[in-house]
């Protein structure tokens, strides 16, 4: 069997799909179509991030929004406050977020299910206070990006979303593919066994810390980086855009919707929330705030009754019917 990233791309069924995925901004001019296929791949990546940690390794996390703000703050303080590239912003959002990662992932990871669950809800509502009462990174104020020039060296685009559109795109492909890999590979197998049974892994010689310790810093690294393309996306960030519970909850309700544990679950999860999110934004306002986490909450309990696995499971299962 390939190990190897590049053989999914092999399979006829994965490259049809990125390619009409590459192709489909071009069937329409309408920006908000745009907006939602640039938003579909941005939570597909965020969800693929979040399935190394929570899904691999069944370490369930809702602290992913920390990641996802200092990978934000990050892109635009370094931008705003000492004119660094966003780029360059981005790598060191990623560089924080690994070592926020690190100093919180012993502590956390001494306990185990619902506690474990709890301790990073607790690390998200800090982390959400923390950068409101922050007077350098403009608090409850927000902090809005500076006007620059357009282009890909500012990483700012003001009369069309399409070059946002293909940075995303290529973001979506590289996570898709580093997710794979991992899968595939020792550490996917080490996950995997400490996911089935923490005891049993640590009786065939298996690292549990060490291991839930290197999928944490992996996942923090790529959700920081999705939060420091979203930065640049919006140009505005506060504290409730970029850190508050409700961002967590929907990465954690994508894995789980589309298959958490499994490489193409995030994908269809992020394919049936994201639509509708956006476009019950769009037709209900501010009156249809949050009625997406309702409809998904209710599609959630009614997978893990009938199909704990997820649409994969669904998918496999009607595939052998």
């Amino acid at each position: 069997m390939e190990t190897s990233a590049l053989a999914l791309l092999k399979k006829p069924w994965v490259l049809i799909t990125l390619l009409v995925l590459l192709f489909l901004p071009f069937s329409t001019s309408n920006i908000h179509f745009h907006h939602v296929l640039i938003m579909f791949m941005l939570f597909a990546t965020l969800s693929q991030a979040w399935n190394v940690i929570g899904g691999f390794a069944g370490q369930v996390s809702f602290g992913h929004a920390t990641f996802f703000g200092i990978g934000a703050y990050a892109a635009l303080v370094l931008l705003k406050r000492f004119d660094l590239s966003p780029w360059v912003g981005m790598l060191i959002g990623g560089g924080v977020a690994v070592i926020v990662a690190v100093l919180i992932g012993y502590p956390v990871f001494r306990l185990k299910g619902h506690y474990f669950a709890i301790s990073t809800f607790a690390v998200a509502e800090i982390a959400e206070r923390l950068f409101a009462n922050w007077d350098f990174v403009e608090g409850a104020i927000g902090l809005p990006a500076p006007v620059l020039p357009e282009g890909l060296v500012n990483f700012m685009w003001y009369k069309t979303k399409m070059p946002y559109f293909y940075i995303a795109f290529i973001l979506f492909v590289a996570v898709l593919l580093l997710a794979y890999k991992i899968n595939r590979s020792r550490l996917g197998f080490y996950l995997r066994a400490i996911k089935q049974s923490h005891e049993a892994a640590e009786g065939l010689g298996i690292d549990t810390s060490k291991y839930k310790v290197i999928a944490m810093m992996i996942s923090a690294f790529l959700t920081a980086i999705c939060g420091s393309f979203y930065a640049q996306y919006i140009l505005f960030i506060d504290p409730p855009s970029v850190l508050s519970l409700d961002i967590s909850i929907k990465i954690v309700l994508i894995t789980v919707l589309g298959g958490a544990g499994t490489v193409i679950g995030p994908i269809l999860g992020a394919a049936m929330l994201i639509p509708l999110s956006e476009y019950s934004r769009i037709l209900l306002g501010g009156t249809g705030k949050g009625m997406d986490l309702i409809v998904f909450g209710a599609l959630i309990l009614f997978i893990s009754v009938y199909q704990p696995q997820g649409l994969v499971g669904f998918l496999r299962k009607t595939g052998k019917s």
